[in-house]
């Protein structure tokens, strides 16, 4: 251990300090000064050279700074184009990338990367609820970044409070730009309109009102309006007003039977047809002709219910993770997982290894009420037996030896949020009966605490075992069994769902061409039948993988499976050759007899340690002139393993 690089080893990082330091540090302020306090803790909570975040300017494609902190200073007024650097592929993906070393080499265009001696770099777009790119979060270090989850875990975390924020700042813009264009609406309006608080002074008149009533705003506002009304008048508006705050929430405006009679700067009369309308303690007059009353107030409550529209997308920030399937099996898992999602019941998830329960768990967590507090996932195998009970409950300094402070445990940091338990079947015996405690009671003692702290946190558990056999074998309890066991989601395996492993697979692809800086591969119609006549055991992570392999190995443009897909037995099925009949009910179609061909030419090859001709050739194993087999190898694409 002592000889390895002390660069590339994972970050000691404090993830409860973490979690504080984005609450603390972001609660406070709004803006530019949001945005700095998050950068400045961000770069400090991960241990980076440099932190940034950019709103993005699509005409322009540029991205450019709210706050930048490098190096312990900030960087002032920072706008830089993302062609040619490491944040074009995060706007472009509209996914998260990560260099974790080399960035220069990968970049040599960029100039500011030099400049800020990178040499690693991480960047996440910051999207809207509709999915438009916001702008772009992103950290650059002067040593490598290893991959490291629970890194990547905080940063998507800042990079959510960072996106909320965004959101928040442009829906504020928009509710200015809408005040403005009511604004506008109200001035150039025709007919006069003013606004009168509580005790009828006026608040706003707007110009034609001024017009009618010979005066300057100036002079109005502040003024009781009964002042410029005659005393029939003045009894008729008390009388509406009255009727507008009788308890009717229903009513809010109300026509002037016979309009005003008004009294005109010099003394001149002004009769008028007049509409009132209340809103909270304000009430809105609006002195026009009655032929066009009708069309004005409905602009004007059109552009109000717009305004209110917007205050409320303030608090509906929204992300989600992305399943993707279209089987029959996976759409029935979906439909549970928005059944189950509305409530506050207890979930388990049953699966095989690798088929995505994590990622469910993350869906149902999203669709909840629960959505803008913390999903804190534990995984129950991971952690040493005499850990876990501190780790899900914390434990109090000096409550063990290493205990040298005071730590808060899963629950804790779950609280009014939820709680994913994976590979809930793997939990020591002992500690089953505080967790069914935590379940129905709510409550529980840190380690080393005697002081019972009370949580409000809904639980979503998964497990590949077979919980009713591990029952019988006295390894899981009976009673936490039937308490996690509220709603059952069976995640189908990836071999049952059909077409949707081509569907998976061309995302991924995707996405790995991009974090490799290569150029988009596509599928072809042998690789995906071999894909899908593949049992994948290992299911979606076993395909992720072989798709990375292949992908190292392939040509540009084309996707080898030959060395990334498992190697069946040799003994168990001989090879076959092009002689071999097709068996008389099968039918292949050109591109499966090319992919049987194809295969078939491979095995032969491998059999013969890529020795096409003599003896123990290639050829002869298949009957064919060397010629005609190198022939055949080009057409299809064989060429022999470097």
């Amino acid at each position: 251990m002592s000889s390895q690089n002390p660069d590339l080893r994972p970050r000691e990082i404090d993830e409860s300090a973490a979690l504080r330091a984005i609450v603390e540090g972001t609660s406070a302020g709004t803006g530019d000064s949001f945005f700095t306090s998050l950068v400045e803790n961000l770069a400090k909570a991960i241990q980076v050279h440099g932190a940034w975040v950019t709103e993005f300017e699509p005409d322009e494609m540029r991205l450019k700074a709210f706050a930048f902190w490098l190096g312990g200073e900030w960087v002032p007024d920072y706008v830089y184009a993302i062609k040619g650097t490491p944040c074009e592929p995060v706007i472009e993906s509209e996914e998260l990338f990560h260099i974790a070393d080399k960035v220069i080499e990968l970049y040599p265009d960029d100039p500011d990367l030099g400049r800020c001696e990178a040499v690693s770099y991480m960047g996440v777009p910051l999207k809207a609820l509709d999915g438009c790119i916001l702008g772009h979060l992103a950290v650059l270090d002067n040593r490598p970044m290893p991959e490291d989850q629970r890194m990547v875990d905080l940063f998507k975390i800042f990079a959510a409070r960072a996106a909320a924020e965004l959101q928040r700042m442009r829906a504020e813009r928009e509710i200015h730009e809408r005040e403005e264009k009511l604004g506008r609406l109200v001035d150039g309006a025709m007919d006069g309109i003013v606004e009168l608080d509580a005790r009828l002074e006026v608040s706003l008149i707007n110009p034609a009102a001024e017009a009618m009533l010979g005066c300057k705003s100036a002079d109005v506002v502040g003024r009781s309006f009964t002042d410029y009304l005659s005393d029939s008048s003045c009894e008729k508006l008390d009388q509406v007003i009255d009727e507008l705050g009788s308890g009717d929430d229903s009513k809010r405006s109300a026509w002037i039977p016979g309009g005003l009679e008004a009294v005109r700067s010099g003394g001149k009369q002004l009769n008028a047809e007049a509409t009132i309308s209340r809103s909270q303690s304000f009430f809105t007059l609006i002195v026009r002709d009655v032929n066009d009353r009708l069309e004005a107030e409905r602009k004007i409550e059109q552009l109000t219910d717009e305004k209110q529209r917007l205050e409320q997308e303030l608090s509906t920030l929204r992300e989600h993770d992305e399943i993707i399937g279209r089987s029959r099996p996976i759409k029935r898992a979906l439909q549970a997982v928005e059944q189950v999602a509305r409530t506050d019941a207890t979930a388990l998830l049953f699966g095989e290894t690798g088929t995505g329960k994590e990622l469910f768990a993350r869906a149902i967590h999203k669709a909840s009420a629960r959505r803008d507090a913390p999903l804190i996932k534990v995984n129950c195998a991971a952690i040493p037996p005499n850990l876990i009970e501190s780790e899900f409950f914390g434990h109090e300094k000096g409550a063990f030896t290493g205990a040298t402070s005071r730590r808060e445990g899963r629950f804790a940091l779950a609280d009014g949020g939820t709680i994913f338990l994976d590979e809930v079947g793997e939990l020591p015996v002992d500690l089953q009966s505080k967790l069914l405690r935590v379940l129905q009671e709510g409550e529980f003692e840190p380690v080393g605490s005697g002081r019972t702290q009370r949580v409000d946190v809904r639980v979503i558990a998964a497990t590949n075992r077979d919980l009713k056999a591990e029952i019988e074998e006295g390894n899981f309890r009976e009673d936490l069994y039937f308490r996690l066991n509220v709603f059952p989601i069976e995640i189908p395996a990836l071999r049952e769902r059909g077409g949707d492993v081509l569907l998976i697979a061309k995302l991924f692809v995707r996405k790995l061409c991009v974090k490799m800086g290569r150029a988009e591969v596509e599928i072809s119609t042998a690789a995906a039948a071999r894909l899908a006549e593949y049992d994948w055991p290992g299911n979606v992570r076993e395909l992720q993988n072989v798709l990375e392999r292949a992908l190292i190995t392939s040509r540009p443009g084309h996707l080898d499976l030959e060395r990334a897909m498992p190697v069946p037995d040799a003994s168990a099925a001989p090879a076959l050759s092009d002689t071999t009949p097709i068996p008389q009910d099968t039918v292949l179609d050109a591109d499966q007899f090319q992919a049987f061909e194809r295969a078939n030419l491979l095995r032969a090859l491998n059999r013969c340690d890529w020795k096409v001709s003599g003896e123990h050739g290639a050829a002869t194993l298949l009957g064919l002139k060397p010629s005609t087999l190198s022939s055949r190898m080009k057409a299809l694409g064989i060429e022999r393993p470097r």
